[in-house]
């Protein structure tokens, strides 16, 4: 991949979405002189790697990219070891991992002195068009999702699609749910169709479907960078798949965050249908999403999802913002009462 997209802020901020091989990743960071690296230690062997060819790299530290170890504690312990590092506000915290790694090492950086800078590498299909690009970053809180980050765009993120190479299926399979919600949003030189064959087993390159999905990201999150309107269709799904991952904590279930907004998204469009927002979006989706491995049905009552709907951090004066597909790459926000969203699914 040798595209190059960026996202403009302001005159003051911007953030590079590029990548390509592993070996190309020194360039970036040639005349760094500090650079912090925080890793999965599931990618121990590709952050051995980028130590030895990166000599600006001061200090490493990995951690456990778990759902129970994204939290304000792990932070706190990023932040020492970046302190007992003596980093100065001049350098560079590099994250390498999942989405998990990413969130957490951007909201280290973002409170380290106040803030420094950060930079994504992004080693799971699920951060790569997702979780790595936009700025968001954050840690779970008594367990709700995310409900406590900030938005801090990464000096660059970059994307190599030879660290997707060894990932189980199941985690990549989970990606792949943000992939397709990507182009339901926006449909980017047809980027579903190819997304849905490429993971049923037919034709295709994933290449090119990596960075179609990261230009319409990027694309959003310039025009809106704070969630004050357009990136709130990002949420696409993800008002139910965080109610759905809050239920099964409290049960003990493992389903992964990319499993959940499958789940989400096809009840979004079932939310949709009934609207009359969509005409049969969601036997459509259900078909698509299960051609491509994904999980469609919801594992619990709906009523159980009630009560972390109504605490999802977008929820205001009782409302939610559901975000809702009008078709394959258009969707709309539609503010809704969560009783009112559920009295809805129940009769679909």
């Amino acid at each position: 991949m040798n595209e190059k997209l960026e996202i403009a802020l302001d005159s003051r901020e911007r953030s590079l979405v590029t990548g390509g091989p592993l070996s190309g990743l020194p360039t970036l960071l040639e005349g760094e002189r500090e650079v912090f690296l925080v890793y999965d230690r599931n990618v121990e062997k590709v952050a051995e790697g980028i130590m030895e060819a990166c000599p600006g790299i001061v200090g490493m530290m990995p951690v456990v990219a778990t759902e129970e170890e994204k939290s304000i504690d792990t932070v706190l312990d990023i932040c020492g070891r970046m302190m007992d590092a003596d980093l100065s506000r001049d350098a560079l915290v590099l994250a390498l991992g999942g989405g998990v790694t990413t969130d957490l090492t951007g909201f280290a950086a973002s409170v380290y002195k106040r803030g420094v800078r950060y930079a994504n590498i992004p080693t799971t299909l699920l951060s790569q068009v997702d979780a790595g690009i936009g700025g968001k970053t954050g840690v779970n809180f008594e367990s709700y999702k995310n409900m406590l980050g900030v938005i801090r765009q990464p000096v660059f993120t970059y994307l190599s699609s030879e660290v997707l190479e060894t990932l189980p299926e199941r985690e990549f399979r989970s990606g792949a749910a943000e992939l397709l919600k990507t182009f339901l949003i926006e449909d980017r030189d047809g980027g579903y169709e190819k997304a849905v064959r490429y993971l049923s087993g037919g034709d295709g390159d994933l290449q090119p479907l990596l960075f179609a999905a990261a230009s319409v990201k990027a694309g959003i999150v310039s025009r809106d960078p704070f969630e004050n309107g357009e990136r709130r269709k990002l949420n696409l799904g993800h008002t139910f798949a965080h109610a759905i991952e809050h239920e099964a904590r409290l049960r003990g279930d493992d389903i992964t965050h990319g499993e959940a907004v499958a789940i989400g998204i096809v009840l979004a469009a079932a939310l949709a249908d009934g609207l009359g927002v969509s005409r049969d979006l969601a036997p459509r989706l259900s078909q698509d999403f299960s051609s491509a491995g994904l999980p469609v049905r919801c594992p619990y009552p709906l009523s159980a999802l009630a009560e972390a709907m109504g605490k999802d951090k977008k929820a205001a004066s009782g409302m939610v913002r559901f975000v809702l597909p009008e078709r394959i790459g258009s969707v709309i926000v539609r503010p809704l009462a969560v009783s009112a969203a559920l009295k809805v699914l129940s009769t679909r």
